[in-house]
This record gives structure tokens, sequence and C-alpha cells, in this order.
């Protein structure tokens, strides 16, 4: 960072888009292993934000790839990287004073830390697919354990890679046992007990 590069105060601030919008910004963050119900439960819970007259954005791990993160392997250190600027570009649609919705597998507790600590206290809620890696594997929409079991992919969390379990999620959901809609219905009374959004 250069003295030549400040940061510059606008008159529109958070709160102001925020309290236009009726809502407070926050991130939620799905985490968990590949076809744990991460997206499904994210869009559900979107959807329902979107009937309820909410300003929202999802993030989606494969969509971001496509695009913003088409650069970036699947190695520890891009996996951070891939993490770290998606944690920014959540960061900035907070500010914007949206709902921002992040599903992605996040491994890694200290990258999940780093997002936490880039936004404001209780705009981070960490939501925890604790769906077991047998009900994932015995999903596997795009074939990528297979894949992975007979050493096609490297480096696949849950496999060959570590997924380390959140410590304290705000939320945990297991859609082995609970579908996307009552996923998705938890998530918002969660919403509406700590004033994130009203009735």
């Amino acid at each position: 960072m250069t003295e030549e590069i400040v940061w510059y105060d606008h008159e529109i601030n958070k709160l102001s888009r925020s309290s236009q919008k009726r809502q407070k910004p926050c991130v939620l963050w799905f985490t968990g292993l590949s076809a744990s119900g991460k997206s499904t439960t994210a869009n559900a819970v979107e959807k329902k934000l979107y009937e309820l007259g909410h300003h929202t954005y999802l993030l989606d791990g494969d969509n971001v790839r496509h695009g913003l993160n088409k650069d970036l392997g699947f190695s520890d250190s891009d996996r951070v990287e891939n993490i770290r600027r998606i944690g920014e570009m959540a960061k900035l649609f907070a500010d914007a004073g949206l709902i921002v919705l992040s599903a992605f597998i996040s491994p890694f507790r200290a990258d999940r830390q780093m997002v936490r600590d880039l936004v404001e206290e209780g705009e981070f809620i960490e939501i925890h697919m604790s769906t077991p890696l047998s009900v994932c594997e015995e999903r596997d929409p795009k074939g990528l354990y297979k894949k992975a079991r007979s050493g096609e992919i490297r480096n696949f969390t849950g496999i060959d890679s570590i997924y380390e379990i959140p410590d304290k999620p705000e939320i945990t959901l297991d859609t082995a046992d609970c579908d996307a809609d009552a996923s998705a219905e938890k998530v918002i009374a969660y919403l509406k007990q700590n004033h994130i959004i009203h009735d």
C-alpha cells in the first residue's frame, strides 16, 4: 500500500443504504462438503428473502470460478485466495446494504475467520451444512466423489483434502434430515430473531 492510496469516505454509507432497504446487511456464509446442500439451501433462502421484499445477492462457488476467480485452481494456496477474493466481494455487497449469501466449500477455519474479520461484528453468519460425507457421496450430482475416489481428481475436500468443521457456527443444518425448504425456514427464523429482517 502506497501513500498515494487513501480510503475515501462517501456521503451515502452502509447505514444509509441498509436503512433504505429496511434490513441489516449481513453475510450468510454457507460452508460444507460438496453436495451437502449449500447452493440449494442458499437459493431457497434467497427466494424467501426476495418474496419478503428484501435485497440480496447470492455468490455461488461454481459461478465465481467462471469469472472473477477463473485463474485459480484447487491447491491450498488457490483455495485461500479464492475465499479471500470472495470475502472482499461479500464485504462490498454488505456495504451496499445487501444480505449476501455465499455458498462455498471454504474448508479451512482460518479462511472463514478471515472473512468474518472483514465485516462488522454480528454481520458474518456462518451456516454449517453438516450433511454427512456418506450422504454427500451418495448424492454426488457432478460425479466428483467418484472421480476423487478413482484418483482422477486430486485435492478433493473430504477425500484427500481436509474439511475443518466450524467451531461455533451460528446455524447448523443437515440436509440428510431436513429438506431445502425447511432448512431455509430455519435461516429465515434466525434472521428474524436477530432483527436482521422484520416480519
